[in-house]
């Protein structure tokens, strides 16, 4: 055994009694957390220690390149958090401190631009500022990009591609250069505009763009159907594609606009126990007809609102199955100034469906055809909508 093998060996023994880990209180926002923390203390076996130690040594011996004890545990640490599920992860204390400057529920994308080069066939890199934190990960102007979150581009439209870049605040992406090169995992950190975007149709229908959920969201939805139905509205169709997310809060309210009773989403956890979300009673467009728009990537709380109206059968849903968040998170701070990011909850249906990894299914499956424009796309959705009985 060697002398830092000996030392994580004795460090590791010291913490196999009793292995202490930092709680945040209960919250529902990601970036909610107060001075007090809950210490619980819980038994690491000395199996799985010795284990550790044995494959700790093998690694530093034997490994191509030498690694030090901090960079070791770095990766052993991350490890242990991102083998948890798909969005919870380690954050170093400059990362963490990122992250809680930003308020929840914003949309962002990364700190560059990608446009196609038609000699070449492929879509690459510009704007990138020499100072940004691309930059300093390696991206240049240029370099072409093959995939992003595993998806290629070489067929994709300059909507298409943006909407991959962009994505919930503080939420990470991959970038992959070639196809059989490493990916660089970013965090989309620049804030896109997030105006909600109304339009009224010759058929009367009110399309409404919800990038994400906000604090004032639900307001401005009830402000531009008040304002549009002095125009005569036959429905609203709620576009959510490419929604990420953003606000628990703000979905549930949008959602009880058109909801008089009922749970609207539940969430169950093992730490925190299980709540429940209702419609208060009345409500100001019960004869409206609804519909709602979304695709794969419509996520988190764009499902919690679709799924509210869909199994209570307010609204009519079109578009793809939605990307299958449906996850509460909170960060626990960490003494050196880093954090864990964690999965603490899981979001469920008012019919009990879980979200997570599933997703919600539209009534009627219609994707944007390859050769169709946007604004023809819409009309023929909202032309449905008015069919529906």
């Amino acid at each position: 055994m060697t002398r830092h093998t000996y030392l994580v060996f004795i460090t590791l023994l010291a913490c196999s009694g009793l292995f202490t880990v930092w709680a945040a209180p209960a919250n529902n926002n990601l970036s909610g957390f107060d001075d007090e923390l809950d210490l619980k203390s819980e038994e690491v076996p000395v199996e799985s220690i010795q284990k550790f130690v044995q494959i700790y040594g093998i690694v530093q011996d034997n490994y191509v390149q030498e690694k030090n004890d901090e960079q070791l545990f770095q990766q052993a640490i991350k490890g242990l958090v991102s083998g948890l599920d798909r969005y919870s992860r380690y954050l170093l204390p400059e990362e963490y401190k990122q992250l809680v400057q930003y308020t929840e529920g914003d949309i962002a994308s990364v700190d560059f631009e990608l446009e196609h080069n038609d000699k070449i066939n492929q879509w690459v890199i510009k704007n990138i500022k020499k100072d940004g934190d691309s930059s300093k990960q390696g991206l240049r102007n240029g370099v072409s990009v093959f995939k992003i979150d595993d998806q290629e581009l070489k067929k994709l439209n300059h909507d298409q591609v943006n909407n991959l870049l962009s994505g919930a605040v503080g939420s990470t992406l991959s970038i992959q250069l070639a196809g059989n090169s490493q990916p660089f995992n970013l965090v989309r950190n620049k804030k896109v505009e997030t105006d909600i975007q109304a339009q009224l149709l010759n058929n009367h229908v009110l399309v409404v763009k919800v990038k994400v959920f906000q604090q004032d969201t639900a307001n401005q939805i009830s402000n531009l159907i008040d304002q549009y139905s002095e125009n005569g509205i036959k429905a609203v169709l709620i576009d959510l594609r490419n929604n990420p997310g953003g606000l628990l809060s703000a979905a549930v309210e949008s959602a009880d606009l058109f909801l008089s009773q009922g749970i609207i989403v539940s969430t169950k956890s093992r730490s925190e126990g299980d709540q429940q979300y209702q419609a208060l009673p009345g409500y100001d467009h019960d004869q409206l007809k609804v519909g709602i728009l979304i695709n794969n990537r419509s996520a988190s709380a764009a499902e919690v609102f679709t799924a509210a109206l869909k199994e209570h059968g307010r609204a009519w849903v079109v578009g793809e199955k939605s990307y299958g968040k449906g996850v509460v998170q909170k960060l626990f701070p960490l003494s050196d100034n880093s954090a864990l990011q964690m999965t603490v909850s899981h979001y469920y249906t008012p019919k009990g469906n879980m979200i997570e990894g599933i997703g919600i299914e539209p009534n009627h499956s219609y994707v944007l055809p390859p050769d169709m424009k946007e604004e023809a796309y819409i009309e023929h959705v909202a032309e449905l909508l008015l069919n529906q009985k």
